[in-house]
């Protein structure tokens, strides 16, 4: 019995900022959209003082494309 790997694909995600780097809004709708298309969060980046620079989202890559790869 063959054993399938699960590839993945990353996608990024800046919030909307304000001044001084802090986030300005809420960006739940973006990720609901995101998460609508498949894209789970998998964490977030700090800037050193403070703030989140980017969320990393990922998802399995569609079978087809998974292929390509091998």
């Amino acid at each position: 019995m063959s054993e399938e790997t699960t590839r993945w694909e990353y996608h990024t995600l800046r919030p909307p900022r304000g001044s001084a780097r802090a986030e300005a809004s809420d960006p739940v709708e973006e990720l609901n959209e995101l998460g609508d298309d498949g894209w789970e969060l998998v964490c977030g980046v700090d800037y050193v003082e403070g703030g989140t620079k980017y969320l990393v989202l990922k998802r399995p890559k569609p079978a087809d494309d998974a292929e390509r790869h091998d």
